[in-house]
């Protein structure tokens, strides 16, 4: 392959520093010895899955460790990492640009380069999203001259979020019935709802990960790039371990939910006054305002809401999912993008041109999904999707063919919310199941909330929150379809031991 004047190259590119691009440059460089990876990433720090363990099945738990990027080359001799934000493609030139204008020739990409979040509106100093960890620390300095936040969205990190605020009034603005509807069914959320009433007990764990400063230098670098609009990795679901959540109020926890709505529009403090107005004050215990319970502090920001009310605050929260980031790769492009805005890759990971694979948050699957396993974007994929995609690469390199892995055949997630562990299998919210599906439950408050999806007598899905110690065995039933009708209701019977049933 002629490269160009200045043009340097790699058999091998990928593109982005987070959980999906470490693990394929990872799996590459371990498959190719001989051959030099290339992975470039805008990011100074790169995402290293630690502690990997293949819990069950479909099962499985990591911790996620930011460190330096000379680690991995220390660990790989083949991988160089480049540190730079992409500028620019040329798919029919194999040829990739990096803003400092250098270039870069492959044989095979791979595009890992994760999602941003979605802002409600942008350029307003009063507005923070928070995907990465650099916008975590900024949130918690601003979350320390703050009495009041408003957060908007319904994710997990809108669940992590309320849950660690201290010392600071919420008011928690979701567009649906229930909260944590990505994760859970209304059920579930009245399970955790009085965990936010409670005050958290006063946990000083030590953090599992360790924490890097970089120098002043790279600070400046770092900066330079967050307000070019360069993002760094998504957070994991403790990024909030070790930080101090704190506002300025001498309070636990004060959150008030407002259900089914979004915002409507949003006013600066002088906005707001000539607007002639009124907001409403923070409602206690609880209670719905009583007409005329206006507020008297004035606020740097104030949300209108659809559903007419106003509140004023000290920094909105944008915590509304997320857009791929495509930009510099569909720009001159024959790319398919899906509706979500993902690059579309099909069953061997490959975009819609050759050569070029994607994984993790940038790509959506445009395969039939099998019949219990979706998509969401969350680290356990990307860590399965960037491992995947190079044995996809490492197949289409050696003229092999290959089979769809094993963990695209049922969903299965393991994450901690409010403190309690929370297990997701197969279609746990019933998702596209149609009407004809039934849930059975078993609740004992404060301990443990299980579900499972039924159809047809067979096991689609399940939420196990607490220690259940069910999640191997509903794991199986899911997996082998096995027909439980003779159990009905008794399946979830906490006095017949179900394991002995189906090992």
């Amino acid at each position: 392959m002629a490269m160009g004047p200045g043009a340097a190259g790699a058999r091998f590119i990928v593109v982005g520093g987070g959980v999906a691009g470490v693990t394929c440059t990872e799996q590459l460089a371990g498959q190719f010895p001989t051959d030099e990876i290339l992975l470039i990433t805008a990011s100074p720090l790169i995402k290293a899955v630690l502690n990997f363990k293949q819990v069950s099945k479909t099962l499985e738990e990591f911790e996620v460790e930011e460190r330096p990027s000379h680690i991995l080359e220390e660990h790989y001799p083949n991988v160089k990492v480049v540190q730079s934000a992409v500028r620019g493609l040329d798919a029919a030139k194999h040829k990739l640009q990096t803003e400092e204008g250098k270039e870069y020739i492959y044989e095979k990409l791979c595009i890992c380069t994760g999602a941003r979040p979605k802002l409600i509106v942008k350029a307003n100093p009063f507005v923070l999203g928070i995907r990465d960890t650099d916008s975590a620390k900024e949130f918690q300095s601003r979350l320390a001259k703050a009495k009041r936040i408003t957060v908007i969205g319904n994710g997990g990190i809108a669940l992590e979020l309320v849950y660690e605020v201290e010392g600071c009034e919420v008011i928690w603005a979701i567009k649906d019935k229930a909260i944590g509807n990505t994760f859970f069914d209304a059920g579930a959320a009245e399970f955790l709802i009085p965990q936010l009433k409670a005050d958290k007990p006063e946990a000083i764990l030590p953090c599992k990960r360790t924490k890097y400063t970089t120098e002043a230098g790279l600070e400046q670098e770092k900066k330079t790039l967050a307000e070019d609009g360069a993002h760094g990795s998504a957070l994991g679901p403790d990024w909030h371990e070790g930080m101090k959540l704190k506002g300025t109020k001498q309070i636990s926890h004060r959150v008030h939910v407002e259900y089914q709505c979004e915002i409507d529009k949003i006013y600066l403090q002088d906005e707001f006054v000539s607007s002639q107005k009124t907001s409403l004050a923070f409602p206690e215990n609880g209670s719905e305002d009583r007409k005329g319970n206006t507020d008297e502090e004035s606020w740097p920001v104030y949300v209108q809401l659809t559903n007419g009310k106003i509140y004023g605050s000290d920094l909105i929260v944008s915590a509304t999912g997320v857009i791929p980031n495509t930009e510099p790769f569909i720009t001159n492009n024959p790319l398919d993008v899906a509706e979500d805005g993902g690059l579309k890759v099909d069953e061997q990971m490959n975009t819609t041109i050759p050569d070029i694979f994607a994984a993790g948050d940038v790509c959506s699957v445009s395969w039939e999904p099998r019949a219990l396993w979706q998509q969401m974007r969350l680290w356990t994929q990307a860590r399965q999707m960037g491992y995947y995609a190079a044995k996809c690469i490492s197949a289409e390199m050696l003229g092999e063919s290959i089979e769809l892995d094993f963990c695209f055949e049922s969903f299965a997630h393991v994450t901690k919310f409010f403190n309690y562990k929370v297990v997701l299998l197969g279609k746990y919210n019933g998702q596209g199941l149609g009407t004809d599906h039934e849930l059975l439950l078993r609740c004992t408050s404060g301990q443990e909330y299980v579900k499972t999806v039924m159809q047809n007598g067979r096991m689609k899905g399940a939420v196990l929150i607490g220690e259940t110690d069910l999640e191997e065995t509903f794991e199986n039933l899911i997996l082998n379809q096995m027909d439980l009708s003779v159990y009905g209701e008794e399946l979830l019977n906490p006095n017949i031991d179900i394991e002995d049933y189906f090992d």
